[in-house]
């Protein structure tokens, strides 16, 4: 049984109740009053992370700890703050933050770690929650689902009973109550639901719990082709699911039936791709099949968690989370419905997303008022309005998020309030003060709408007035809302300052002042060395077979900083390090991927980034196609996203992935090397050597040559292997026979260059054969290409070539 630590826990919700309506104070919000110190198993301290308005009317996010001892509250803390950092950077959460109040519950346990980790000791241990991984320990090495284990439910019940509901003013059953347990491990793993877990110490953890929360607050579903990892899942029924994202239709069906996301068909998807439904060139498998059934999108946090959620998937979630889950309303405070005053003041208070305003537009008798510029206030006074006379506020979320009328239009998205002219409304005493306002926490983002709400009086407005480092700002609409974006904001941090006053009734004030962050976080990058890297205005760097990049995202603003990359276009995934690995460890890419527990990422091949162990198997019969692994010239985008939100500037490289491998020197040489060189046998190796007076290779031996220099230029017969990087040879050159391996890349040759009768060995069975390898050289002459046993290749790093081209290489 869980105690109650005296004087440890107290949560306090206190609302500030006017004649005019229920209105949440800041000010006011769920307090601890006493600190998280001294902690015991059984304790119980409920910490409010992030209140945004009264709990009934948001999204009520509690974050529970399990496996952290008392001694490792900070490391739980840490895990949280990691955990929302990302769920803020991802979409619709980033945009809708303040729909979302959080709150961190610190139960320490017995022991650390959590039961059946197959990754950790496979053993039960004693925790609050008795989260696990299975009913009985060993688990299989590949479980993934986090459990609640005997009488851990119980216990997470009682707390939300006795503790958090009540403070709350809520049932501990509210439909907007969502908890999310997270597990003190490292290994993958968590489970959906309104009680949903992740696994907080795992490099993908937050990504798991955005997952989650996506199957229990959006009612979304699983887009994997498997149900159990490593084995493809069985064909789809032949009837249409009833999957909001997911379908058997073409695009044409579905267009014609105006179903499903017929609206955003051809558009290019948020999580890489474009649109598709089932189509020839669509995405096959989703809902636990391999085949039989399509989705809109190659990727979405639904299949592959590190990707956004696809345009489809974020449209149904945004109505979720603006209808307050399965309330299915749209939060709306008003002037009290029915008569009111021919002057009167009247009054909306709104949500607020964080990137774009609601609209509020007003009536009189079904006619707009003109010039409101988006007021949340109407004073009748001015408008001659007359006894019987109907008013009508529409307050609607346009988010460029959702196309479907039925969600744009509906209670969810829609709102309205509506009175008639007659009985002045009673005059009522206000106190001066801010009632609600944009996050005082962190700075402010800076393009961000900064909100205040006041107390709202019968007869006038209460004066509001912005200042931005010391300097006022134009407010002639007296709005409680201010668009940073369409301000002349210098680099760096700013001040501003809102103040509300009420002239000529009090000279009582109150003031709120936010830092505003206009400078962007970076993520700068450290890669793995190249083979040689390419000259040119953008890093271009040659690799065999797969290259490292680790990130260190940065900002000036406290708070956790969320890295991304993307690959070739193809949709931002969060970089989370490497799976399974500690932290600091890159994030490898590789040609075919590297495989951790039947997935596979940082694949460069088919299909994308992340995908599936056992797609990498996919022949012409497979729903793809085959699989062909991804030799060639990338791009690799990188960016980062601070604690407020704001995106930072990409930065790019180019990364050319070669088939082969380096073979082990059995000499190397630098230096000058006066009177040519010949290599008769073994493994040359050059390392920022300078032959002068020619190089020649004979057969059967070697030749690998690194940031050299050779004069009087090479002559190969019959050798082995061949291979130039970032070198340059003065004199007519000519590689003949070679019978392994002929790689060169970003060198220089001042002469002719002759390629013949070379058999290239292909180092990857998948990906099949090719001739010679010349990416990305500079070539002053006449280029020869004869014999060889393919078509020489620069696998998409060209080759600048001054002289004329002939034979098997003229398509260089």
């Amino acid at each position: 049984m869980l105690r109650k630590k005296p004087n440890i826990f107290t949560l306090i919700l206190v609302l500030s109740l006017f004649v005019s309506g229920m209105v949440f104070s800041a000010d006011d919000s769920v307090k601890q009053t006493n600190e998280s110190t001294d902690l015991q198993p059984g304790d119980v301290n409920v910490v409010p992370l992030q209140i945004t308005g009264p709990p009934e009317e948001r999204l009520n996010l509690i974050l529970l700890g399990d496996g952290y001892t008392a001694g490792e509250m900070d490391k739980f803390h840490a895990d949280v703050d990691r955990n929302q950092n990302v769920q803020w950077s991802v979409e619709p959460f980033r945009s809708y933050r303040n729909y979302f109040n959080v709150y961190v519950v610190e139960t320490p346990s017995v022991d650390t770690g959590i039961s059946c980790d197959p990754d950790d000791g496979n053993v039960r241990r004693n925790t609050v929650f008795n989260l696990q991984y299975a009913n009985q320990c060993p688990a299989d090495p590949l479980a993934r689902g986090i459990t609640y284990g005997s009488g851990g439910a119980q216990a997470r019940n009682e707390i939300l009973t006795n503790h958090v509901a009540p403070a709350l003013g809520l049932s501990p059953n509210a439909q907007n109550i969502q908890t999310l347990a997270l597990a003190n491990t490292f290994t993958y793993g968590g489970i959906g639901g309104v009680h949903a877990t992740t696994s907080a110490g795992s490099p993908q953890g937050p990504l798991v719990s955005l997952h989650e929360l996506a199957h229990s607050l959006g009612n979304l579903q699983d887009e994997y082709a498997y149900r159990d990892r490593g084995v493809p899942g069985a064909p789809h029924p032949d009837s249409e699911p009833n999957s909001i994202h997911h379908t058997r239709m073409t695009s044409e069906e579905m267009i014609q039936r105006e179903a499903k996301w017929w609206r955003w068909l051809g558009e290019e998807s948020e999580s890489g791709g474009i649109i598709r439904a089932a189509d020839p060139d669509g995405y096959e498998s989703g809902l636990y099949n391999g085949s039989n059934v399509w989705r809109p999108s190659p990727h979405s946090m639904m299949r592959h968690t590190g990707f956004y959620f696809d345009q489809v998937s974020r449209e149904h979630m945004v109505q979720r989370i603006t209808g307050m889950r399965n309330a299915g309303q749209m939060p709306v405070q008003s002037t009290p419905e029915g008569e009111v005053g021919d002057s009167d003041v009247l009054w909306v208070e709104t949500m607020h997303p964080r990137f774009h305003m609601l609209d509020v537009t007003w009536e009189i008798n079904g006619e707009a008022v003109a010039d409101r510029n988006n007021s949340r206030h109407l004073d009748l006074s001015v408008l001659n309005v007359q006894q019987g006379d109907e008013i009508k506020v529409t307050v609607q979320d346009r988010t460029e998020f959702v196309r479907d009328p039925q969600h744009l239009d509906g209670p969810r998205m829609t709102q309205t309030r509506e009175w008639t002219i007659g009985e002045a409304l009673p005059e009522i005493k206000v106190d001066i003060e801010f009632t609600n306002s944009s996050s005082q926490e962190n700075a402010l983002a800076y393009d961000e709408i900064a909100f205040v709400q006041t107390p709202n009086p019968n007869d006038r407005m209460l004066t509001v007035t912005w200042e931005l480092n010391g300097e006022e700002l134009p407010n002639t609409d007296n709005s409680r809302l201010l668009d940073l974006s369409a301000l002349d904001l210098p680099d760096g941090a700013s001040e501003l300052t809102v103040t509300v006053t009420d002239p000529g009734f009090s000279d009582d004030s109150d003031s709120i002042t936010w830092i505003v962050d206009n400078g962007l976080p970076t993520a700068p990058r450290t890669l793995s060395d190249p083979l040689t890297s390419l000259s040119g205005d953008e890093e271009h760097n040659i690799y065999f077979n797969e290259f490292d990049m680790f990130l260190d995202p940065q900002d000036d603003q406290p708070g956790f900083v969320v890295g991304e990359l993307r690959l070739n276009g193809q949709g931002w995934f969060n970089y989370f390090g490497f799976p399974d690995e500690p932290e600091g460890t890159p994030f490898t890419f590789a040609h075919s991927g590297t495989d951790v527990k039947e997935l596979t990422y940082g694949n460069l091949g088919s299909f994308g980034l992340s995908i599936a162990t056992f797609e990498r198997t996919y022949t012409e019969d497979d729903p793809y196609g085959p699989f062909i692994p991804g030799f060639g010239t990338h791009t690799i985008e990188h960016r980062a996203i601070d604690a407020t939100g704001n995106i930072g500037d990409a930065e790019e490289f180019q990364a050319t992935v070669l088939p082969g491998d380096l073979p082990e020197c059995t000499e190397t040489l630098s230096g000058n090397i006066n009177g040519g060189l010949t290599v008769k046998e073994g493994v040359t190796c050059l390392d920022s050597a300078q032959v002068r007076g020619g190089l020649t290779v004979e057969n059967g031996a070697s030749l690998i040559a690194f940031d050299s220099s050779i004069n009087g230029g090479i002559k190969t017969s019959g050798g082995e292997v061949i291979q130039l990087f970032g070198t340059t040879v003065n004199g007519n050159s000519a590689i003949t026979g070679t019978s392994s391996n002929i790689t060169l890349a970003g060198n220089s040759f001042n002469g002719g260059l002759t390629l013949s009768q070379n058999n290239q060995i292909s180092a990857n069975e998948q990906y099949g054969e090719y001739g010679p390898i010349l990416s990305g050289n500079d070539i002053s002459g006449k280029l020869t290409c004869t014999g060889n046993n393919a078509t020489v290749t620069d696998f998409g790093a060209s080759n600048n070539i001054s002289g004329k081209q002939s034979g098997d290489c003229g398509g260089l």
